[in-house]
């Protein structure tokens, strides 16, 4: 399949508005509930991971699967691995007075690193759209295996240490909105989208079941047919879901069902696995004020400016993206200001075909530079010239004054954590890349 279903993630609001009410349920209710939450380990193949910036604070990657399993069978045929269609992190910040919600666009460009398969094997590191990585791990079904692969492609490609995980599949979507009886939605214009299976009018209406479900999933009708224009729309309709959910599920029966579907089609990290702890970390969120839980999306932009023939993806817009992912591992709060100058910045991409890069060899063995410059030009990086350097340790990114920009734009496109350093002898107008000992000799990491 190349058009898959979307779900809206299950984020902090709901999850304060819905759980906090389980204390008054009877002892079976509870016992119903807690079992019907699935429990993956994660831990297997995570290798080296980010360090913990800021403890205390969380980090909860959010995953809506598209898994065909089961009920989910209906919305699609032919697709053999589960594929993460909603992508989001949940950051809570260590005081609990504020949270970011930071959404990964699925057709985001990225390094998927090597993980471990369904059945025991490993990929191989390379290129491709963000969401690739839940389906590698979970090419069996397995969906620790699937989270755990979208965890370290998260974690490699952002520093994020990632702290939980959860993944809510189609059904338990359309059950917690037909619990609330619906939610509203005011489209400017009509949607008719028979890949969505979606017949809207225009105009606000109160909508649940298919028709919040493809509302949701809706892409190629709707504004400029972009990932990113249905990430704002899943946004708004995650806001909206988490506004009713607080001020209507007063009644037993109303909340029952809403956890019923919910916990059902939720699958988490062991350590989150029960109603217990979603019921502490819950508490932990109810005071977070509206207007301090913030929706992001990764600074982007069309991958086709450095490689004219893809049409298709996005890449991460840097030094932009570095700088939300560094904000949040040091738990430093993005707001509305912040939120402005992202908007601006996202009008003049630093794009890679802008950086202008020189390739040294720094190890001593023969064609390691040429190898660096050919996985840089299929990156859309302009190599000007590849030689030779006296022989280095580590890789060292070096730029001359007024190109840290750029030098942050391919430091973010290489394997590992590489800093970008000032040198004075950095040749004018390009950066300078000396491939070490520990470069990839496939060019992919």
């Amino acid at each position: 399949m190349t058009r898959r279903g979307r779900v809206v993630a299950w984020a902090g609001a709901v999850l304060a508005a819905v759980l906090l009410g389980t204390t008054g349920a009877g002892a079976w209710i509870y016992q119903h509930l807690d079992a019907n939450i699935r429990g993956a380990d994660i831990g297997d193949g995570l290798g080296d991971r980010p360090a913990n910036l800021s403890p205390g604070s969380k980090n909860i990657l959010v995953v809506g699967s598209d898994s065909r399993a089961g009920a989910n069978a209906a919305y699609g045929k032919g697709l053999t691995t589960m594929q993460s269609d909603t992508l989001m992190v949940l950051h809570l910040s260590a005081d609990r007075h504020w949270a970011t919600a930071l959404s990964f666009p699925r057709d985001s460009w990225v390094r998927i690193p090597s993980c471990v398969r369904g059945n025991g094997s490993r990929s191989a590191p390379h290129h491709f759209k963000i969401n690739e990585a839940f389906s590698i791990g979970g090419d069996s079904g397995d969906i620790g295996k699937a989270a755990s692969c979208t965890i370290k492609t998260i974690e490699t490609a952002t520093g994020l240490r990632i702290d939980h995980f959860a993944s809510l599949d189609f059904q338990g979507f359309k059950g917690m909105v037909n619990a609330l009886g619906g939610i509203e939605v005011c489209p400017e214009h009509a949607i008719h989208d028979t890949k969505a299976h979606l017949d809207l009018q225009a105009g606000c209406q109160t909508i649940r079941d298919e028709q919040a479900l493809g509302y949701v999933r809706t892409r190629y009708s709707v504004g400029d047919g972009s990932d990113l224009g249905r990430i704002g729309r899943q946004q708004e309709f995650l806001k909206a879901l988490g506004t009713k959910a607080r001020a209507q599920l007063t009644s037993p029966g109303s909340l029952y069902g809403f956890l019923d579907s919910a916990t059902r089609s939720l699958t988490t990290d062991r350590d989150l696995a029960g109603i217990k702890p979603l019921y502490d970390l819950a508490a932990t969120l109810k005071d977070i004020p509206a207007d301090r839980l913030t929706f992001l999306t990764v600074p982007n932009y069309p991958r086709e400016a450095d490689v004219p023939t893809d049409h298709a993806n996005v890449v991460w817009q840097y030094p932009q993206a570095g700088d939300v992912f560094r904000a949040l591992a040091h738990d430093r709060e993005i707001d509305a200001a912040a939120k402005r100058r992202l908007t601006a910045a996202a009008a003049h991409p630093v794009t890679a075909a802008a950086v202008r890069v020189r390739v040294l060899n720094g190890t001593g063995a023969p064609g390691r530079a040429a190898t660096a410059a050919a996985g840089l030009r299929a990156l859309g990086f302009t190599v000007t010239a590849t030689g030779n350097a006296p022989a280095t340790g580590p890789t060292t990114l070096g730029y001359p004054a007024g190109l840290r920009d750029r030098a942050e734009v391919l430091a973010a496109r290489l394997p590992g954590r590489l800093t970008p350093r000032e040198a004075a002898d950095a040749a004018p107008g390009e950066v300078t890349l000396t491939v070490g000992a520990d470069f990839p000799v496939d060019g992919e990491g």
